[in-house]
């Protein structure tokens, strides 16, 4: 039998439709060309070109639905009306952020990374997270003097803040390295070891050009390093990073360090020779692993801990690279280390939902409650005597009757012994 080699207008709608609806993130389920194929008559190259041009055509519907103006334009209604569904729930807004596009291979050395930081307690008979505390998560970012649009509070007597610059899209910045460990607290939670390595800015001294209201022509000044070569990482790591381990790293700890960076061009390889001479000096062995491709959500820095310290440093004023320099340090130093802490616990959920999803990129927005957890901590409230709202609770949360029964029972009896004893 052959193919058919034209469709018509509402055929090639419909297989449009189809084969949105059978995709996920811009990727058509297994068996959906097929399942076409044999439903409109084609051949696979005219339901590959159909699904090519579906695809551009939604993402420039989508870009068409940016604001509530072009939104009621597009379907042809007032913005009061969009308004009101929005308020409704009929309509809802949504943020689309830009994410790693993570290939095939990518996937599966997210997995298997994440199954290499798992370890068998032989003790407990569980399987669980290693301690991580033999670690150096290692990143660089942006840090910026100002944002180009700044929310303040103020009171209606205020005045409203002046804020300029030559040019939004030259806004001083320096880029920086960051370097961390897991925190070590003591049983009574004093701290052993804060985590906090260091953060090293790119920055090198340099004469001023000209003589301006702030300076005389020569007076050296801190600026950026324009170009973060592989030499100037090297010398970052070798100069800075080596040194600030030895000075803060725990007497008691392990010698043999794991630097954990990602797989930017600059960076240097573990084999480097001299990397290798710096790193294996002072009784250390310190060596470099790499992350997986495409995976800044199994880093430390990129989790949590930059978006920590900017929320200090945009409460700091500064107006020169030195400035910015100053409040970025003073931002790192301030944080706590409880709350470096809790990014390696997050990173440690991420890796569970990792393993979850295969080693996909989309994270869950929510992440799942075991069962049995839920009516175990259900049953100790019951046990404490807390029992006002459980029946609601339960039938909120669709437990099993059979599985409140018992722990009804239980507080039951519990209740017949303390009343027996009175």
């Amino acid at each position: 039998m052959g193919r058919r080699k034209d469709l018509t207008s509402e055929e090639r709608q419909a297989m449009a439709f189809f084969l949105l609806q059978n995709s996920t993130d811009g990727k058509l389920h297994h068996g959906t060309i097929t399942a076409a194929m044999a439903k409109w008559g084609c051949c696979r190259s005219s339901v590959s070109r159909l699904w090519q041009a579906a695809k551009k055509e939604q993402a420039q519907e989508l870009h068409k639905r940016g604001t509530i103006r072009r939104l009621a334009t597009g379907i042809n209604c007032s913005k009061s009306t969009v308004g009101r569904w929005i308020s409704k729930g009929l309509i809802r807004a949504h943020s689309s952020a830009i994410r790693p596009d993570l290939t095939a291979p990518n996937k599966l050395l997210r997995l298997r990374f994440s199954l290499e930081q798992i370890e068998y307690d032989r003790i407990c008979n569980v399987l669980k997270f290693k301690n991580m505390h033999n670690v150096v998560h290692i990143d660089e970012k942006l840090f910026y003097i100002t944002k180009a649009n700044h929310k303040f509070y103020l009171t209606p007597e205020e005045t409203d803040p002046h804020r300029t610059c030559k040019s939004k899209k030259f806004i001083k910045k320096v880029m920086f390295s960051c370097a961390v460990g897991r925190p070590l607290f003591n049983e009574d939670g004093s701290v052993l070891f804060d985590g906090k390595i260091g953060i090293f800015p790119f920055t090198e001294m340099v004469p001023a050009k000209r003589t301006s209201k702030n300076r005389l022509a020569g007076t050296m000044e801190e600026k950026q390093i324009q170009s973060i070569t592989k030499e100037v990482m090297k010398a970052c790591y070798i100069s800075k990073l080596i040194p600030a381990i030895w000075d803060k790293w725990p007497q008691f700890a392990s010698k043999t360090i794991y630097i954990q960076q990602d797989n930017a061009r600059p960076h240097i390889k573990d084999n480097d020779p001299d990397w290798r001479a710096a790193a294996t000096a002072n009784r250390f062995d310190i060596k470099i692993i790499h992350q997986p491709p495409n995976s800044p959500d199994t880093n430390i820095n990129d989790l949590g801990w930059f978006r920590a310290i900017q929320s200090l440093q945009v409460q700091s004023v500064a107006t020169t690279e030195h400035e910015l320099v100053q409040a970025v340090e003073k931002s790192f130093e301030e944080l706590s280390p409880h709350t470096l802490n809790a990014v390696f616990l997050s990173l440690q959920g991420c890796l569970i939902e990792i393993m979850k999803v295969r080693g996909q990129g989309a994270l869950p927005m929510s992440l799942e409650v075991p069962k049995e957890l839920v009516e175990e901590c259900i049953g100790y409230l019951i046990e404490k005597g807390v029992v006002e709202g459980i029946d609601q609770l339960n039938e909120q949360l669709g437990l099993h009757d059979d599985a409140y029964g018992a722990m009804e029972t239980t507080f039951n009896q519990l209740s017949m012994i303390e009343t027996a004893s009175t």
